[in-house]
């Protein structure tokens, strides 16, 4: 019998953008936050016999998600199969719901669905370290959807650290008809840092970006109550919660948004913010316009709200379900899509992962 999964969505709560390392990557600084939205990935896997190859299958309802090699969701199923040591024939259909190209995850979001789905179809599981180094290398942003909640991200976005909790939080996710190049968000990046850098001697050969988003993370730790290590790569282990350990006893709707609030005004205390708006906003005017209406300007206004990586997609986070509404609702005046939603915090996210 097959196995439906949630492929849940993210959002970037905060995105810094360090110098370019020597693999050609730039050093992040970035917290990452579930939502509830979500694709289905249905994976359906047998061991083949004996000396047999293994056969991969890929199936999809979105004409702009490619069904060969290239798809993260393909890659891993290979390379976790490699792992394990295993041969199996195996399909994956992959049911869009989310924009392919928006700054929500999605596709990395898609790897780490066809992974979890893939392990119950073989009974065989890779230790917590294994599967976090293998998300890595198939995309930056797959380790966090092994996690779930709020996650800080280090490295190039792959070096995972789950965080205290934001409770769920009402969200509005608006998706502007614009497709923006994560590549082309980073060039322009570093042609700005190039003409913004003083140039006054050779001496000047130190960049203080480094220990910015060190400063960043450390200060996004103290404000969620994370037990911040020296490296980032090492998610909890949520086996437990898979096999539907008790969730913690949920807080009254008041108690819950007080706490959301206030983890969120703390945040933006921090200075949080989206590096990247500094240069996808002057490429496209829309999104600062859409952020202006997410953010509101009365009673109702958002507590925060931003660009997701590098876009289009932007969202903002509310104290009530009301005030998300009206937002969902100026924005829709706007002619931009707007879906209402809500944060997902990892207890939910784990105890909603499989389709019963």
């Amino acid at each position: 019998m097959a196995t439906r999964v949630r492929s849940h969505s993210k959002i970037n709560l905060g995105l810094a953008i360090g110098p370019v390392r020597a693999d050609g990557f730039h050093g992040l600084a970035t917290l990452y936050q579930t939502l509830a939205l979500y694709d289905w990935v249905t994976v359906e896997a047998r061991r083949a016999e004996p000396g047999a190859r293994s056969r991969i299958t890929l199936k999809t309802n979105h004409a702009q998600v490619p069904a060969d090699a290239r798809n993260t969701a393909w890659k891993m199923v290979q390379r976790a199969l490699q792992r394990m040591g295993v041969a199996a024939e195996v399909t994956v259909d992959i049911q869009k719901a989310l924009p392919v190209e928006g700054g929500m995850g999605a596709g990395s979001a898609n790897a780490a669905a066809a992974l979890l789905g893939l392990e119950r179809e073989l009974g065989c599981a890779l230790p917590e370290p294994a599967r976090l180094e293998m998300a890595g290398e198939v995309g930056s942003d797959v380790p966090l959807f092994l996690i779930g909640g709020t996650v800080l991200g280090l490295g190039r976005g792959e070096q995972v650290q789950a965080m205290a909790d934001l409770p769920a939080t009402p969200c509005v996710v608006a998706l502007p008809g614009v497709g923006v190049s994560t590549p082309r968000a980073f060039r322009d990046w570093d042609e700005r840092q190039a003409v913004d850098r003083p140039q006054t001697g050779p001496e000047l050969t130190s960049d203080p970006q480094p220990d910015r988003l060190g400063e960043l993370s450390l200060a996004y730790a103290s404000v969620l109550g994370s037990g911040f290590g020296d490296r980032m790569e090492h998610a909890p282990d949520t086996s437990g919660i898979v096999r539907g350990r008790t969730p913690e006893k949920p807080q009254d709707g008041n108690t819950r948004n007080d706490l959301a609030e206030n983890s969120l005004l703390a945040l933006v205390r921090t200075g949080i913010e989206n590096d990247f708006e500094q240069v996808v906003f002057p490429q496209y005017p829309l999104l600062r316009e859409i952020k202006h209406e997410l953010m509101g300007d009365s009673e109702e206004a958002a507590v925060y709200a931003a660009l997701s990586g590098s876009g289009s997609a932007l969202f903002g986070l509310y104290r009530s379900g009301q005030d998300a509404q009206a937002a969902q609702q100026r924005v829709r005046s706007s002619g931009c899509k707007a879906i209402l939603t809500e944060t997902l915090p990892r207890q939910e996210y784990w105890r909603t992962m499989f389709a019963e």
